[in-house]
């Protein structure tokens, strides 16, 4: 029986690799991806990354998504963003070129698979092949905008208005207008109360924007 780190196994992981990552089209680099990356499995559920972990690994997401989420000192958490197919962690690459804990949790979304490159290529990588450098850039670029959004978000927006969106999101990553999660999960995601989420959830359903169901949310 042939490993994960067999030639013939790695070989195959470059159409998939260069399917979910079109951007990386350079031949040498593919190749690299596939013979160093550690192809991982994660069970919708799992933590992926957790607070105060050394990351010696930066994720490359072949399929399905992540949900990243930042802690404050009372160990509150207020969901940041997605990572889909064909993305990565922005931070996950400061904080392995810094050599960092890490300072927020990435917990599989959905079933996931993922690509981790061990740290000692991701700043090699950099110098060897501009479309790596292009890649880690727009992903820092892509991040930067999503936190300023949620930032935004928070500052400046309703929470019946950040409930939506945040129901919106979480359809679009899915890929479904039907939506497992419990009240309570959607009021630690935004940083509220259940009471209050619970009571918007209801008017958006007198509205005719979804239907509540038993730990389920279907929209409209």
């Amino acid at each position: 029986m042939e490993t994960p780190n067999t030639p013939s196994l790695r070989d195959n992981l470059i159409p998939e690799i260069r399917q979910a990552f079109s951007v990386l089209n350079d031949q040498h680099l593919l190749q690299e991806i596939a013979n160093h990356g550690r192809c991982m499995k994660f069970k919708a559920g799992e933590v992926i990354m957790d607070y105060g972990e050394y990351i010696r690994m930066v994720p490359l997401v072949l399929e399905g998504s992540i949900k990243v989420m930042r802690e404050n000192e009372e160990g509150e958490e207020l969901f940041l963003y997605y990572l889909n197919s064909g993305e990565s962690c922005s931070m996950s690459f400061s904080c392995c070129m810094a050599d960092k804990r890490s300072s927020i949790r990435a917990v599989a979304e959905e079933d996931t698979r993922i690509l981790g490159i061990p740290v000692r290529f991701v700043d090699e990588w950099i110098s060897k092949y501009p479309v790596w450098k292009n890649f880690v850039m727009r992903s820092y670029d892509q991040r930067l905008v999503e936190l300023i959004n949620t930032i935004d978000t928070i500052a400046f927006k309703r929470m019946d208005e950040r409930l939506w969106e945040y129901l919106d999101q979480k359809s679009f990553t899915l890929n479904t207008k039907e939506i497992q999660t419990t009240h309570q999960q959607i009021a630690w995601d935004l940083h509220a109360s259940r009471e209050a989420i619970s009571r918007l959830l209801k008017q958006l359903e007198k509205m005719g924007k979804l239907t509540l169901g038993r730990n389920k949310i279907t929209l409209h």
